[in-house]
């Protein structure tokens, strides 16, 4: 039986000038699905990803879930439960790991500020509930408490990754868009992110991963999506992708 898409696009189309970046598009992923998406270097991979998170004009139509999204900004999507990590690891720079995780937690969640006012007491009480929340969700993404007070830029590389992921993910997400998570790494990070990718699954989340690392893709994904010259060149399971020729030709530059 298929299961309803948690996320679904139809047609998405993304122009700069003359250069056409994505045409005609579509694809959708189901809670406590995988969907990975790959394809040579320009081939509209995170066009893709901008296009569905309303980042730069496009065509095409979004839907969270059921509902329509197109119209709703980057930021609004977010606050439904469609969040984006970036290729680049993104935090405040000057602010500690922990107090990175607080200050999501706290945008997502916030009181105001005139509730801060009147009632101190209850947000140092808050305050401290929140870096207990934080504490917890940066354990569960791999970033070990006695890095908690460092700086991000003095994180070892695997770990900033993590925390990236981290902030992206926040208080939660029904659909998480990963670009290259896998970048840079190797070895034991690359099996805490396979094992985190799987853990998020497991929990219900809906997760569409860019990824090059060919093995971890296959090994995570429970479909893939293929795009080739901002076109959806094909659609299958792991196995059906890997015996596709169009692919294969994509890839290596020949049929199979």
């Amino acid at each position: 039986m298929t299961r309803e898409p948690m996320l679904r696009v139809e047609g998405l189309g993304v122009r700069y000038g003359a250069l056409v970046a994505l045409q005609d598009v579509s694809w959708q992923v189901a809670a406590g699905e995988v969907l990975g998406i790959i394809g040579p270097n320009g081939a509209g991979k995170s066009s893709c990803y901008d296009a569905t998170t309303n980042m730069v004009r496009r065509s095409g139509r979004v839907f969270l879930a059921g509902a329509e999204v197109t119209e709703v900004p980057p930021h609004g999507l977010a606050a439904l439960g469609l969040k984006r990590a970036f290729q680049q690891n993104a935090f405040f720079a000057e602010l500690s790991v922990l107090e990175n995780m607080v200050a999501v937690l706290s945008r997502e969640g916030g009181t105001g500020l005139l509730a801060s006012l009147l009632l101190p007491w209850q947000e140092a009480a808050r305050r401290r509930a929140l870096e207990e929340e934080a504490r917890a969700l940066l354990r569960r993404f791999h970033v070990p408490q006695v890095l908690h007070r460092l700086r991000p830029g003095s994180l070892p590389y695997g770990t900033q990754r993590m925390l990236s992921i981290a902030l992206a993910w926040g208080s939660g997400a029904r659909v998480l868009l990963l670009d290259e998570p896998a970048a840079g790494l190797g070895g034991e990070d690359m099996l805490r992110l396979r094992d985190l990718i799987g853990a998020l699954r497991a929990e219900g989340a809906a997760l569409v991963v860019i990824e090059h690392h060919m093995d971890l893709i296959m090994s995570v994904a429970d479909r893939i999506a293929v795009l080739d010259q901002g076109r959806l060149l094909a659609t299958g399971t792991p196995r059906e992708i890997q015996a596709d020729s169009r692919v294969l030709e994509a890839y290596l530059g020949r049929a199979a």
